[in-house]
């Protein structure tokens, strides 16, 4: 374990926050209001269901706060996990993060980043739709992947300024939506009925794909071993980037259900916000949308390569066989770890569509999630004296609130999407045996 205290803390608590803010705001909130109200059918139901997100997360976060100011080491899930309940269920976590939890996402929003590009390229359904958006979308991930290979300062620094660069632009959305929407929409299709809605499989569903969205909350987690004075800065990170993120979705989701007819919205699919913006301020601003969008995707392509091989690089420094994920340049970042990533990633860019990867991601995510929020009480249970520089505030309830709603998403999408179960098993079955045959631990 001494190789892990040798990393050098770079980064500081803002760095930190803008990694959880990039990790977060990704495609979702771009796409995924649309399918909700085609599934929920009202506005304010659909607005509920981002609000009982944004509750999720922010207990998460203070969830993670404690365990990473406890245990501020690189690797996230894996590392805590390993800890607290088995090695076995922490290289799991690792392995699913590799594949599910960074690879997939740094795919999707890779694609989604050329699927924005190309509306401003060239015209949808054209034989070069399809070549500009893999195109880019290999090209964003591959040069990225070399920026935090090579130099972690020189990544940290880029990173924080597209993250700026995208909160900045959102705001300045939201600012002037807020201005130019039909409040009035909100309400359209409002019934008694809507409450009962609250407790129905859609809604559960849709909650499904809003943690996703919302995903990323932990993200600071993951390089907990690299932040400075992290009994500190580690909770400041979580708190400030999720609560940050929590706001803005809550209003850009007013924004976008108060700017046309709920009809419009509903059959926008993946371009919600490019029909919003239109609804509001006319056909001449889809342009500008489509780059706000495209500049926030590069910024989350780049949190995804920033995060993720810290815990492929957290794996190698555990077990011998695995040790050349560890390898890294001077003053660079995991060069083999992220170029892992990124490979696995542009392989599913070109392989996949959106929407298929989409729907493989979230479970095995909320899974793991919720196995590491309980480790808090496990914790607690098995080493009492463990400094705990840092205690959830108002235990046990915001452990019970994300166990209670995860394990009910799960319940749900177990009975509506089998196929879901089944490639997340495939994927626990395939790490199974890797764990078998990378063999024991150094440690």
């Amino acid at each position: 374990m001494a190789a892990e205290r040798t990393l050098e803390r770079r980064f500081g608590p803002v760095t930190g926050a803008c990694v959880v803010i990039a990790n977060m705001i990704g495609v979702g909130v771009f796409t995924t209001t649309g399918y909700l109200l085609h599934d929920l059918g009202s506005p304010l139901v659909v607005l509920a269901g981002w609000l009982v997100g944004a509750v999720a997360a922010l207990c998460g976060a203070l969830c993670y706060a404690e365990l990473g100011a406890a245990l501020p080491e690189n690797g996230g899930e894996y590392k805590l996990l390993s800890r607290i309940m088995h090695p076995y269920v922490g290289f799991l976590a690792a392995w699913t993060s590799l594949v599910v939890g960074f690879a997939a996402p740094t795919a999707m929003m890779g694609l989604a980043f050329g699927s924005y590009l190309q509306t401003l390229l060239v015209e949808d359904g054209s034989p070069a739709a399809l070549v500009v958006r893999k195109v880019a979308a290999v090209a964003v991930i591959g040069l990225l992947a070399v920026v935090h290979s090579v130099h972690v300062g020189l990544g940290g620094k880029l990173h924080s300024l597209l993250t700026v660069l995208k909160v900045s632009l959102l705001f300045a959305f939201i600012g002037c939506g807020l201005m130019a929407m039909q409040p009035g929409r909100l309400v359209e299709g409002a019934a008694a009925s809507d409450a009962l809605t609250l407790f129905s499989a859609p809604f559960a569903v849709g909650l499904y794909y809003i943690a996703f969205t919302y995903a990323g909350w932990n993200s600071a987690a993951y390089l907990a071993g690299e932040i400075r004075d992290p009994e500190k800065n580690v909770p400041r990170a979580l708190f400030a980037g999720t609560g940050l993120v929590c706001l803005i979705y809550l209003a850009f989701n007013v924004v976008l259900l108060a700017s046309g007819p709920s009809e419009a919205i509903a059959a926008s699919g993946d371009r919600v916000a490019l029909v919003a913006a239109k609804g509001l301020f006319g056909e001449r601003w889809g342009g500008l949308v489509a780059v706000i969008v495209a500049v926030g995707l590069v910024s989350t392509v780049s949190s995804q390569l920033l995060a993720g091989p810290r815990v492929s690089e957290a794996v190698g420094r555990d077990y011998p066989r695995l040790a050349w994920l560890s390898t890294r340049r001077a003053a660079g970042g995991p060069v083999y770890a992220t170029l892992l990533q990124a490979g696995l990633a542009i392989g599913l860019a070109l392989a996949s569509g959106f929407e298929t990867l989409l729907t493989y991601v979230g479970f095995l995510l909320s899974l793991f999630a919720a196995l590491t929020v309980l480790g808090v009480v496990l914790l607690r249970r098995n080493e009492p004296g463990l400094a705990r520089p840092y205690r959830v505030w108002a235990y046990p309830a915001p452990v019970v609130v994300v166990v209670a709603l995860e394990g009910w998403m799960l319940v749900q999408a177990i009975r509506s999407r089998p196929e879901i179960v089944v490639a997340g098993l495939a994927t626990l079955a395939v790490g199974s045996v890797l764990y078998v045959v990378v063999g024991r631990r150094a440690v």
